[in-house]
This record gives structure tokens, sequence and C-alpha cells, in this order.
């Protein structure tokens, strides 16, 4: 699934021993067989029931005014984009706000969901910036994936007072990233942080992770963000194993 990832020069092979080796990861093999080679089906996006709520198996978390936002979103990625850019109704919006907008191909093979940027990644545009990004594409090659296959976007475009975010700001959040979601399509998504964690499954990060869950029919996998993991680099370890069981063959 990596495509071109799997040619490094020598600076990218030893960033990525830097952190296989923090992660602790002392053998090339997990306690299950992959076939690393097995290309991943689309999964597709649930049809609503007569009553205007997803088929079985889709949503784990309450929509409380959810479908009449869809119904007035955009109804295409590149409409999305651009009502991102400019739109003032969004989730956390305040005048003069610097906005971190999402990035990566549809239908992507891992959509990166971040936690509220911070103002630096705001300032830059991006979801994940910096130091944060540079780990996060390490991440992404460890395990088989060039960056240029994810799809990033956070849980907002905008950073909020010391990180904190209410519940009625969590759950537009949450109504406005579902909306995304279907537009993108990604085969799997990877949470990133507790925000997106809370938002989308109704739990923190670490009581999500370690199994499976589906966002609207999509499986995902709730890890640390990025931050954390500089701030903490034992933790790589925990998130390593976030990977291997996004990438394994029972999440497809």
């Amino acid at each position: 699934m990596g495509g071109e990832s799997g040619r490094f020069d020598q600076a990218e092979a030893a960033s990525l021993l830097s952190w296989w080796l923090d992660a602790g990861v002392d053998v090339a093999v997990a306690e299950r067989p992959r076939n690393w080679l097995k290309q991943a089906s689309p999964v597709p996006f649930p049809a609503a029931s007569s009553d205007g709520r997803d088929q079985p198996g889709g949503d784990l978390h309450p929509r409380h005014g959810a479908d009449a936002q869809r119904e007035s979103a955009p109804d295409s990625l590149q409409a999305f984009h651009a009502w991102l850019k400019q739109a003032s109704d969004l989730p956390l919006f305040h005048s003069g706000a610097a906005r971190a907008l999402p990035h990566g191909p549809a239908a992507a093979e891992v959509m990166l969901i971040s936690d509220l940027p911070s103002r630096e990644c705001a300032a830059e545009g991006k979801p994940i910036g910096g130091e944060a990004w540079e780990l996060t594409t390490r991440m992404l090659k460890a395990a088989g994936l060039a960056p240029e296959q994810a799809y990033v976007a956070s849980l907002s475009c905008f950073p909020a007072p010391g990180q904190r975010i209410d519940a009625p700001s969590l759950e537009r959040c949450a109504q406005t990233m579902r909306q995304h979601i279907a537009l993108v399509g990604p085969k799997r998504i990877l949470l990133l942080g507790d925000g997106p964690s809370r938002a989308l499954l109704g739990q923190a990060a670490v009581q999500a992770r370690g199994r499976t869950h589906r966002i609207d029919g999509v499986p995902a996998v709730a890890t640390l963000h990025p931050r954390q993991l500089l701030q903490r680099p034992s933790d790589k370890a925990h998130a390593w194993r976030d990977l291997l069981l996004m990438m394994s063959d029972e999440i497809s």
C-alpha cells in the first residue's frame, strides 16, 4: 500500500529507524501475520434509513441536528474546501482568526483527523505542522504509507483558548466532520488526540485505543496526538500498536 514510500534516502531511513527505536520495535514482525501487499477495498458510505438515521453499524454518536446541517452544507469536497476557507459559522470561529485547512486526496488510504490546531499551525494554515508533522510523516511511513496518501484535517479549523472546547462546540465539530468524512470517502480513519475521539466516538483517546471503531461505516482507530508523542517519547510504543491495528487486515 505504500507505493513509492519504500524508497528512502539515507536521512529518511535514519529518521524512520529513529521512530521505530523510540516505539520499542525490536523485531520486523507483529503478533499476527499481515499481508502488506493486499489492496484494501473501499468502504461504502451507508445509506440513510427511512427515519433519517444511518443503518445499524454506522453511527456511534447521536446526531442532534446533524442531518439538517448536511442538507445545507456543500455537496462536493471542492465546495466544502471553499466553504472552510471563508465561512463564518464554523465551530470556534472568531473574526480575524487564521484557519488550519485540510489537505490530501479524496478516497484517501487514511484520513487523519487531528485535535484542535495550535496557534502556530493555524498561522501556517495546516492541521499539523512543524515537528509534529515531521513525526506524523515518519509514523505514516512506518505503517507503509506515503504522506501523500493521507488526507489530513483537524477537528476545527481554529484553535481554542487553552485548547479547551465546550460541549456544544464539540458537537458542532462532530457534525461538520461527519460531513467532511462523507465527502472525502477514506478507506480508514486515524483519530489523533482526545478531541476527535470524544467528538466522534464519545470517549477519550486513552479509552478508545486498542480496538477498531466505525464512524458512519468507515473503520477508525484512535491514538495519541503527535504533539503528545513529542512531549512523551515513551508513548510512541502505544502509537505503534495503534498503527499496526489501523493497517491490519481485520480493519478492512
